[in-house]
């Protein structure tokens, strides 16, 4: 497992507060005060070594201007496999919800998307191994701590990975840009996993087949689509408000 950094505040404070991966060492600014002061204290509470550095050395640390004061060095994040991401959700006891995300290439969208899963509970994000962005520093960076909390599998095979979720009773939505139904007409509060389509071609002919139910945004503006961050967002919010809805009906 090799090494990699995570910089700014938020996202070192998540890994240190986080039970999982290990940093070796925290480099913050010398002379640290407020959030910084925090983070010098965390990391000694969890016995990571903590040294002090000028702001251009953590810049060229960092390789960016960016690093709010800090940059830690920690093991890079691990995938995980499709069961592992079934067995989160059942040991919760929660109907499942996963994204998985179809050949998404911009590091910021898997970052925001990893965000929202973590924001709206889901129990896990799926990419493909090839044509797609996979846990860069770039992407853990977007992600602002979220990557510390959402389990990701990275699978050679798409399609494959859908049909093991099928056969676990998971119904597969797959957003489209026109021809399916509103989110609110599906019913999306039983076990789910989204499918969103890459950046500029959504989901590919054989992904978007493997799928249940094709779900679009309906759009009121000129624009006339979002982008795959903000239709991801959009559609974890209305399963969260008809889970919550289904269960105040019980």
């Amino acid at each position: 497992m090799t090494e990699t950094l995570v910089y700014g505040r938020n996202p070192v404070i998540e890994l240190l507060k986080r039970r999982g991966r290990r940093a070796d060492e925290v480099a913050v600014l010398a002379g640290a005060r407020g959030p910084l002061a925090e983070i010098v204290a965390l990391a000694k509470q969890a016995g990571v070594k903590v040294s002090y550095r000028t702001r251009e050395q953590l810049s060229a640390m960092a390789g960016s201007d960016h690093h709010q004061g800090v940059v830690a060095r920690v093991a890079s994040v691990e995938y995980v496999d499709v069961a592992s991401l079934i067995e989160i959700s059942v040991r919760r006891g929660e109907p499942a919800l996963f994204l998985a995300l179809d050949q998404v290439q911009d590091p910021r969208n898997l970052g925001a998307l990893l965000r929202t899963a973590e924001a709206f509970g889901a129990h896990g994000v799926i990419v493909p191994k090839h044509h797609s962005v996979g846990l860069t520093e770039a992407a853990t960076r977007a992600a602002m701590g979220a990557v510390e909390h959402v389990a990701v599998a990275r699978e050679t095979n798409l399609v494959n990975a859908l049909g093991t979720l099928k056969k676990s009773g998971i119904w597969i939505f797959g957003g489209t840009l026109r021809g399916g139904v509103a989110p609110w007409s599906a019913d999306l509060s039983g076990p789910a996993c989204l499918v969103l389509g890459s950046e500029g071609e959504g989901l590919r002919p054989l992904v978007e087949r493997a799928c249940d139910v094709l779900l679009t945004i309906p759009i009121s503006g000129r624009i006339g689509s979002l982008g795959v961050s903000a239709a991801g967002a959009a559609l974890c919010y209305e399963v969260a408000r008809q889970r919550r809805k289904s269960r105040e009906t019980l």
